[in-house]
């Protein structure tokens, strides 16, 4: 490692200079890049750190194999077998002080549109000084008194939070279908060829939703019982007949010409992800056959054999679970991501169509403004004219996110008897969680179809 590389790391962990690489074949990377996947690394640190005490097989290799256990936890006072290092009471913990951590940084970034001021400095750097500050806080949790109100109450607090960041993904679900579709739009304006790719697209979309629906009823459902199978997802097909008819229902059209099938096809797509992910996440029903043995139905039956190795199940489930909780959080905090959730949107005449519309980058306007070389990765200073992204709403969605880790890692309101291992087996909690969340995302997608002519004398902008 170079002289410089390692200036350039020290400025980072304890200065005002951007995180990089040390290797020279990595490609550029802007500031305000950096800076978000250092604060998503400290998340994804903590969330490994929860899997961890959640895990029973962890527990029992870490008492089997450590040399003088019994003393060690003795000695930190985390009870006579390190008890409280470990189940849902220890998570809560842990993420109280991500989230605290976070929340500090919501309040502290507030109205920021510099990026030269003093907080602006301190939100993009001196690293190493705020993990010792998230491994304090995370550590200060256990200390706190009277433990069982604290626990009861952080709870309420961690549903709450959770709620509201499975409610802003859907409120963005729906403003890409939106935004997808005008942009298609109005290219077709200029060109027929986006007119094609808008028909092709939206085939493709009701084409895999009505499988899903079909593969659904077949797999999941069966000619006795399977009640709750047939009705939800006899109710979830019928609401994305519903809101497709709704959205080319010449009323609609009237007032919204943009309206189309596209955006009623992303909707219907996800709508059968979450029935399927509820159908999978609902407690096994089990029936007795003509042996009188208990058999479980309404599961298909391929579906058993993979869950024989729980460790791959769990590992690789949690792996996916997790990545996408951390791509929501990245996507989410785009300075277009803060805008839409306000009701700021581009106006038709500026609208460029770009078959890659949703990955535009923050700040390219002055993205070539500052370029510094410090013998390892180069860093773009892309803030220099001021802020790509907004810090507060940044911090906000990684305190919401910390809470929905705590209750998704806790298995929501079936704590007491949550393991890591046990992730994928099943409970009513995530159950209704995820069909209501499919409720949830049909009504606001309803909603942005009926509004305008619910409230004809205001002006919406989707």
């Amino acid at each position: 490692m170079s002289a410089p590389c390692c200036a350039g790391q020290l400025a980072c962990c304890c200065g005002t200079a951007a995180c990089s690489l040390c290797c020279r074949c990595c490609p550029k990377i802007k500031q305000s890049t950096s800076t978000r996947f250092m604060y998503a690394l400290y998340f994804i640190l903590v969330t490994i750190i929860c899997c961890v005490m959640m895990s029973t097989t962890v527990a029992n290799e870490m008492k089997t194999h450590i040399p003088f256990y019994k003393e060690m936890c003795k000695g930190i006072q985390a009870g006579e077998m390190c008890e409280k290092l470990v189940g849902y009471s220890a998570v809560y913990k842990v993420c109280f002080g991500m989230a605290c951590f976070f929340f500090l940084f919501f309040l502290f970034t507030i109205k920021i549109n510099s990026s030269k001021s003093c907080r602006a400095y301190i939100h993009n750097g001196f690293w190493f000084i705020k993990l010792i500050l998230l491994a304090a806080m995370c550590s200060g949790a256990f200390f706190i008194p009277d433990q069982d109100t604290f626990l009861n109450a952080w709870r309420y607090v961690g549903a709450s939070g959770g709620f509201l960041f499975i409610a802003i993904q859907l409120i963005l679900l729906v403003e890409f279908a939106h935004k997808w579709n005008k942009n298609w739009t109005a290219g077709a304006n200029h060109k027929q060829m986006w007119n094609g790719l808008l028909a092709l697209v939206t085939l493709i979309l009701y084409s895999v939703a009505v499988a899903a629906l079909v593969l659904m009823a077949l797999f999941y459902t069966r000619a006795e019982g399977c009640m709750y199978n047939k009705v939800l997802i006899g109710v979830n097909g019928s609401l994305c007949l519903f809101v497709s008819l709704v959205a080319i229902s010449p009323c609609v059209q009237s007032r919204q010409p943009h309206s189309g099938l596209l955006q009623s096809g992303v909707i219907s797509c996800y709508v059968m992800y979450l029935t399927f992910s509820a159908l999978s996440s609902k407690p096994p029903e089990t029936i007795l056959d003509e042996n009188n043995q208990n058999i479980t139905i309404c599961v298909p039956e391929f579906s058993q054999g993979l869950h024989r190795d729980e460790n791959l199940v769990t590992g690789l489930g949690t792996t996916i679970l997790f990545g996408c909780i951390l791509y929501s959080c990245l996507t989410s905090t785009t300075r277009a991501s803060s805008e839409a959730l306000r009701g700021i949107y581009a106006t038709a005449e500026t609208e460029v169509a770009r078959c890659c519309f949703c990955c535009m980058p923050d700040g390219d306007a002055d993205a070539d403004e500052h370029i510094e070389k410090r013998g390892g990765q180069t860093v773009i200073y892309d803030e220099k004219k001021g802020t790509v992204y907004s810090y507060a709403y940044f911090h906000f969605v990684f305190f919401l996110a910390s809470l929905y880790v705590m209750m998704t890692v806790t298995h929501w309101f079936h704590y007491e008897s949550a393991q890591i291992e046990k992730f994928f087996t099943g409970t009513w909690s995530t159950f209704w969680i995820k069909m209501v969340s499919c409720w949830v995302c049909v009504f606001l997608y309803l909603w942005t179809l009926i509004a305008p002519l619910c409230c004809p004398t205001r002006e919406f902008l989707v």
